[in-house]
């Protein structure tokens, strides 16, 4: 179904459930193409493995349902595995390297462009990602020849995130935060009986990325629960806001043509 601007007014924005053919009357209509990308690793006792895959992709159908009937956009197939050795030693992790990471991107975006779209933006639910996509951001735009935009959710809106937690003011690991988004979509997935357990050191996901003297660390040099901040007053809430402040944001961005609008400034 069409409006009387052309948009696509379905509600169906997952890549996988549309037609070869209405993607590409999608890409006909320059539509913006979300990449979600997570990891597969660990998250304490009371949470599953692929919390991130689950967190990007919620946040990506958000902020496609949030604009699709002003702005064509379609969510891709989520890269489930990622950066992630730092949580390799308490197991039910998958890691890739660096140069696996970006031949996979870099495959995955060539489809994409491949079907006609010129628009990507890979949204990145996982912090071992962070530096990675910084500095693949670049050349997947020289290597494929259109600009690819990354960008972490949880980086898009660090005000709300601080106004909504009680005991953190920051997306950290397994904490407040993912439980509550966890309990906010998929409530059957977290052990409620372990969240007394589910508490580690906290860390500053900002500070974390400033250029400074850093080596990396194993995640068990932080933590022996597995757990980085506090998950016991997590609540299905306070999950709900924090995706809607995430979609939100990304899709004002996207919406005032961000960040094509400024790519030329360097």
């Amino acid at each position: 179904m069409s409006d009387s601007a052309g948009l696509d007014t379905t509600d169906e924005v997952f890549w996988n459930k549309l037609s070869a053919e209405r993607l590409g009357k999608l890409a006909e209509r320059e539509a913006i193409v979300l990449l979600p990308v997570g990891s597969t690793e660990q998250h304490g006792p009371h949470l599953p493995t692929g919390v991130d895959n689950f967190l990007s992709t919620e946040v990506c159908r958000r902020t496609a349902q949030m604009i699709l009937t002003r702005q064509p956009i379609v969510v891709a197939p989520t890269v489930w595995c990622g950066l992630a050795d730092h949580h390799v030693s308490f197991g039910g992790t998958f890691s890739l390297r660096l140069s696996t990471f970006h031949a996979l991107l870099h495959d995955l975006c060539r489809s994409i462009v491949d079907a006609g779209f010129r628009r990507i933006v890979v949204v990145n639910g996982h912090g071992g990602n962070m530096g990675g996509l910084s500095a693949l951001q670049q050349e997947l735009t020289r290597e494929l020849g259109v600009e690819v935009a990354t960008t972490t959710y949880f980086m898009e809106c660090l005000p709300e995130i601080a106004a909504i937690l009680d005991d953190q003011d920051c997306i950290m690991h397994a904490c407040e935060g993912e439980t509550s988004m966890m309990m906010a979509i998929e409530n059957d997935l977290v052990d409620g009986t372990r969240l007394d357990e589910a508490c580690g050191a906290h860390f500053d996901i900002v500070e974390s990325l400033t250029p400074s003297l850093k080596i990396s660390r194993d995640f068990r040099d932080l933590t022996t629960s597995g757990v980085a901040g506090t998950a016991k007053r997590a609540s299905e809430a306070k999950g709900a806001a924090i995706l809607e402040a995430a979609a939100s944001a990304l899709a004002r961005r996207l919406l005032s043509g961000e960040p094509w609008l400024t790519s030329a400034k360097g």
